[in-house]
C-alpha cells in the first residue's frame, strides 16, 4: 500500500554552480554536489539537462548522466562544467543516491539567469562563491 512506502526527504545535499579559473586562467562555471550529511552517500547518480528559450527559439540540451559513486560526509564531488551559453537556460540536476540502505532522489532546477553576480554566496565545504540549491 502507499501508506507503507516511506517518505524520504533529501535535506542535506547541495547542488552548487561555482565560477572558477581553469588551467589557462580563464573563468568558467563548474557544477558540484555537496554532501552535508554526517554519513556517506553512495551509488550517487546525477542526470543533467538544460531547456528554455535561446535567441528566440525553444531549445533542449541532451540529457547527461554522471555516475559519481560515493561522496564522503562533509565532502563534495564535481558533476560537470557548465558552458557559458547554458547559463540563460533552466539547468536541471536530478540527484539519486543511497543512504542507510534507502534510496533518495531530488530534482534541483537553476532558473534562467539565476546565475548572476548579485546572487553569488559563499558555498559551504567548497569555500568559494557561487549559486546553490539545497
Amino acid at each position: 500500500m502507499l501508506k507503507d512506502i516511506p517518505k524520504l526527504i533529501v535535506e542535506k545535499i547541495v547542488v552548487a554552480i561555482v565560477q572558477e579559473e581553469d588551467e589557462a586562467n580563464t573563468l568558467m562555471w563548474n557544477v558540484y554536489l555537496i554532501n552535508l550529511y554526517e554519513e556517506e552517500i553512495y551509488g550517487v547518480l546525477v542526470s543533467s539537462k538544460g531547456y528554455g528559450n535561446f535567441e528566440g527559439r525553444e531549445v533542449k540540451t541532451s540529457v547527461l548522466r554522471h555516475l559519481i559513486g560515493t561522496v564522503e560526509p562533509q565532502e563534495y564531488a564535481k558533476i560537470e562544467p557548465l558552458m557559458e551559453d547554458l547559463i540563460g537556460l533552466s539547468n536541471e540536476y536530478w540527484v539519486s543516491f543511497y543512504k542507510d540502505k534507502q534510496i533518495y532522489d531530488k530534482k534541483y532546477v537553476f532558473l534562467p539567469e539565476s546565475i548572476r553576480e548579485e546572487n553569488l554566496t559563499l558555498i559551504p565545504i567548497l569555500n568559494k562563491r557561487g549559486v546553490m540549491i539545497q
